[in-house]
């Protein structure tokens, strides 16, 4: 919300909610200048009472002493002494700095106070009675107006029986989470008088299909508060609306799925309308095209604009409209036509974020005047900010982030002097911001100009001696430009807390002025610019702060800050030298580490284990050495681990194992050897395990597995595992990414490969997590993935010395993108439906022993483009058609199978078709004449054709005899490398690979 939100929605709840305060207040009299002393058997009830409670702070230490009218939150009546306000309710909720706990009162309710007769007002509020039922009894104290329980942790059933309370004018009961709950709500009905009702958070789901009609039947209702009652049921028409004092409604956070009811819009005296977080879905003219019952409803108007504005305009005494995160879809136009059509127009707060609204923001938008906070954010809208939102002289904040806007931003913009937060981010803007954009924001203490896109549209040109007359408190500026120089019209914003400049094409160093301000930053973000230098030291920020310097120029030793700093990204730069030995002392709240892509260099320090916060530590792609430290019994919380491109040795240490929360453990691409830890089975929620590229060694422990059954990857290619892959690979059945090439693993691929559904599953983006680079072997070479590695499906065992048929159960991992099986010693046929893994792009199966024929299924495989089935045992003719024709490289795929014949070699097959006889007569009666003929042709064409055409020629010309000597020798070197290659592969299958 910014800012402002809670200063904007304050006022309105004083105004509403606390007008019956007021009210009730009139109802009785405060302590000052009583003539009267309380009742002693009041006194005596209060006593009893208090027994029942605890009270950790003390609040009730006032309960002594003869005149109980003097005690806190106890009031009597001036004139005659009897207690007519008894107001427990926390004085501290939801306080930051005050541990509320200690205020809450609890216990037990004792009927005691049913000999409070005239008590008119109990406010129980804001405390934790832990659960316990509300007391039947308060059923009895029939003078009361006033009852407030909200929040005070009662459960179970609301007892019917406070339906005896006929006076009541205020109910509050709302609930804490997973507490009360009614089977019906007709003890409501006694309520002829109530003013205000508040059931929020009150499991109301088994009166779902009668709430409305009950609700109905309070003429005199003022404020009607429902959200998250579980209600899914809102019925679209009434017969009769008896709710005509409404000011305030709020059926937030419900279940419902309908349209927007008509009904409402009968609600003239409505100040106050709230339906977020519900599932309302449709075009808003769907509702208002329905409003037949609405008194100055012109029906000619055929036109559902029309239709829709004159709906609105029926509730001009709207103070807060809030439909968002819904469903609703139509244009937008609609709705602020209709809503700027009242003469006397009241709207303050407009907030229809989150839906699927579309069009463009119309110029009738500056007719609501009164406007101070509009949330339009996550929408489909189009085009720009229309001009006439200068108008809007009261604006304070401004919320126009994730749709689809482009074009430029008007500078109109600027005369908006009340404006507090401007957020338009996730939006294609383009063209320049100049001084007028932002000339008169004199009240500016938050702009979001934020694009997750790389993509720059937006230049700042700003002249370098320009002062802003506003101070800022926050500034998010990403993927604008701003540079190249530190944007010089900061240099008077000494206020800041939040500094986002993000890919800005910063060149430049940090000024000397910027550190003078001496700010307490709670966010510093000036990654992916060209920021050259040391990181000065002067850098102060408060508690659970980030710090973000990735991808820029800096050099020189690791910087370190205080204690408060939690997130530090200083990845992709150029820092050097060791990782500072006290890291851990210096800054022990990081919960976030990410130092990799630098040239650090030394061991990990023992510091780290000091850091027991830290849930992600990043420190690839460095010079590091050294052996992993055995620290990690006091970091429970890491989630990540990156350690892989450096040099680190030795042994995985058996204290990582202490990471039950570990969910990416990336070792690979050191030079560490011995085997897996067998404590890593205890990390049951891996998500990705990688130690490829070193020495491991060992056998592929079957707890994997067994145990880490929601592995996303599993890589350990190029170590020295040995034996069989276990069967219990099969239950990682999440997998998407399996490599287990360059080993020394043996026997069979097991058949219940066939179970890795994973491979078999569409991925979503909204399945994306963090998973690192990742290096993987596809189409030929080795390719690295980042932002895109969710969608890699891989399964890599090649290198290895596999035997055996590759087993068929293969062929249902429909969603393999990479197949790799190559260098091992399989045998057998490929498997007749291959053709099946229709999204394959990949498959290697080079150098091994297989036979048979090419399954003419290969064909059907249209996203292949890498192949590789050379040097095996196939035969027959190599099957054309789609994906293989275009294949680069063709003849190199089936080079070293000397029985394939067909394009794209240059060995014909010769047909094995059998002969076709002439009709009318069979082929044994014509056998031996056709013979004899074709024998006769063939020896003396042949002769000829032999002789003449081959040794004649020769005899003739000598240039000719000296080529065809030439191509002699040319067959006999190809002959030669053919059988050295064989030789080769032959030796590497003796001997290993």
């Amino acid at each position: 919300m910014g800012t402002k939100g809670v200063s904007v929605q304050l006022p309105f709840f004083l105004l509403f909610s606390g007008f019956f305060f007021i009210e009730t207040f009139k109802l009785g009299s405060c302590n000052g200048d009583l003539q009267v002393g309380c009742k002693e058997i009041e006194k005596r009830a209060l006593l009893k009472f208090k027994e029942g409670l605890t009270d950790p702070s003390g609040r009730l230490s006032s309960w002594v002493g003869d005149d109980c009218c003097k005690w806190g939150g106890v009031s009597c009546n001036n004139r005659t002494g009897y207690v007519i306000k008894l107001k427990l309710r926390n004085p501290f909720p939801n306080s930051y700095d005050i541990d509320q706990t200690t205020h809450e009162l609890g216990g037990e309710i004792n009927p005691s106070l049913l000999n409070l007769k005239y008590l008119n007002y109990l406010d129980l509020s804001m405390n934790n009675f832990g659960g316990i039922r509300i007391p039947e009894f308060l059923g009895s104290l029939t003078k009361l107006r006033y009852l407030n329980l909200s929040s005070a942790s009662f459960g179970g059933t609301i007892p019917p029986n406070l339906g005896n309370l006929s006076t009541l004018r205020y109910l509050d009961l709302e609930s804490s989470v997973d507490g009360l709950k009614v089977n019906n709500l007709q003890w409501l009905s006694n309520f002829k008088s109530l003013k205000y009702l508040n059931l929020a958070s009150v499991d109301l789901s088994k009166v779902a299909s009668s709430w409305l009609s009950t609700m109905n039947m309070f003429p005199s209702l003022v404020e009607l508060h429902l959200p998250l009652c579980q209600l899914s049921n809102l019925p679209i028409s009434l017969p009769l609306v008896n709710l005509t004092s409404l000011l305030v409604l709020d059926l937030s956070n419900n279940g419902f799925d309908s349209t927007i009811p008509y009904w409402l819009f009968n609600l003239t005296s409505l100040a106050y309308l709230n339906l977020n977080s519900n599932n309302i879905h449709g075009g808003l003219p769907d509702a208002f095209s329905k409003l037949t019952s609405l008194e100055n409803l012109d029906l000619s108007e055929n036109s559902i604009e029309g239709r829709l504005s004159r709906g609105l305009q029926n509730l001009c005494n709207l103070w807060n409209l809030d439909l968002s995160t819904n469903k609703i879809t139509g244009e937008i136009s609609e709705v602020i036509n209709g809503l700027s059509g009242c003469k006397n127009n009241s709207l303050e707060m407009l907030d229809l974020g989150s839906n699927e609204l579309t069009g463009s923001l119309p110029d009738s938008m500056g007719h609501l005047i009164n406007l101070r906070y509009v949330v339009l954010r996550q929408n489909l809208f189009s085009g720009s900010i229309p001009e006439t939102v200068g108008n809007l002289s009261s604006l304070e904040e401004l919320y126009l982030s994730n749709n689809q806007m482009s074009g430029n931003i008007p500078p109109r913009l600027g005369q908006l002097s009340s404006l507090v937060v401007l957020d338009i981010s996730e939006n294609s803007w383009e063209g320049v911001i100049t001084e007028a954009h932002l000339l008169n924001l004199s009240s500016l203490k938050e702009i979001s100009l934020y694009k997750e896109s790389p993509n720059i549209s937006l230049f700042f040109n700003i002249d370098s001696d320009w002062i802003p007359p506003f101070k800022l408190i926050y500034i998010r500026i990403r993927s604008c430009q701003l540079g190249p120089r530190f944007p010089p019209w900061l240099r008077n914003q000494n206020k800041l807390i939040t500094v986002v400049l993000n890919n800005a094409r910063i060149s430049d160093t940090i000024p000397d002025w910027f550190l003078k301000f001496g700010l307490q930053l709670d966010e510093l973000d000036v990654a992916y610019n060209q920021l050259r230098g040391t990181v000065p030291n002067p850098l102060q920020f408060s508690d659970s702060s980030n710090v973000d310097l990735s991808s820029n120029l800096f050099e020189g030793p690791l910087p370190l800050w205080s204690s408060n700093v939690s997130t530090l990204y200083l990845r992709d730069n150029l820092f050097s030298g060791p990782i500072p030995p006290d890291i851990g002392e210096l800054m022990p709240n990081l919960t976030d580490l990410d130092i990799s892509w630098n040239s650090l260099n030394g061991s990990i320090p023992l510091s780290i284990g000091n850091l027991n916060g830290l849930t992600t530590l990043v420190i690839s792609n460095n010079l590091l050495s050294g052996e992993i430290p055995h620290v990690w019994n006091n970091v429970p919380l890491l989630y990540i681990v990156d350690m892989s491109n450096n040099s680190l040795s030795g042994t995985i240490p058996s204290s990582i194992a202490s990471l039950r929360s570990v969910r990416f453990l990336i070792l690979s691409s050191n030079n560490l050897s011995g085997e897996l830890p067998s404590g890593l089975k205890n990390c049951t929620e891996m998500i990705s395990l990688d130690v490829g590229d070193n020495q491991i060694s060992g056998r592929l422990p079957a707890w994997i597995g067994e145990n880490m059954t929601s592995l996303l990857i599993l890589r350990v290619r190029n170590n020295s595992f040995a034996g069989n892959i276990p069967p219990s690979i099969c239950y990682l059945s999440a997998l998407h990414i399996l490599d287990l090439s360059q080993n020394k693993l043996t026997g069979l691929v097991p058949p219940c490969i066939g179970n890795l559904t994973g491979f078999k599953t569409e991925v979503t983006p909204e399945t994306v997590r963090y998973e690192g680079r990742l290096q993987v072997m596809a189409k030929g070479r080795m390719l690295q993935y980042f932002s895109t590695l969710y969608l890699v499906n891989s399964l890599d065992i090649s290198r290895n010395n596999l035997s055996g048929e590759m087993p068929k159960e293969v062929t249902s991992l429909t969603r393999l993108g990479t197949l790799n099986l190559s260098m091992n010693h399989m045998t057998g046929n490929i498997p007749a439906n291959i053709g099946s893994l229709e999204w394959l792009e990949t498959l290697d199966l080079s150098m091994n022993n297989f036979s048979g024929s090419i399954p003419p299924t290969m064909a059907s495989m249209t996203f292949l483009n890498h192949l590789n089935l050379s040097y095996n045992n196939l035969s027959g003719k190599i099957p054309t058609g789609n994906q293989l024709l275009v294949l680069e490289d063709p003849s190199s795929i089936y080079v070293g199978n000397v029985a394939l014949c067909g394009f794209p070699l240059t060995i014909a097959c010769i047909s094995s078709d059998p002969p076709q006889a002439p009709a009318g007569e069979s082929i044994g009666e014509t056998d031996d004449a056709l013979e004899k003929i074709l024998f006769s042709i063939c020896i003396g064409s042949g002769f000829f054709l032999g002789f003449w055409g081959v040794c004649g020629t020769l005899i003739i010309k000598q240039r000719w005899r000296g080529a065809y000597f030439h191509f002699l020798e040319g067959v006999k070197d190809r002959l030669f490398e053919v059988l050295y290659l064989k030789l080769t592969y032959l030796q590497r299958k003796v001997f290993g690979s």
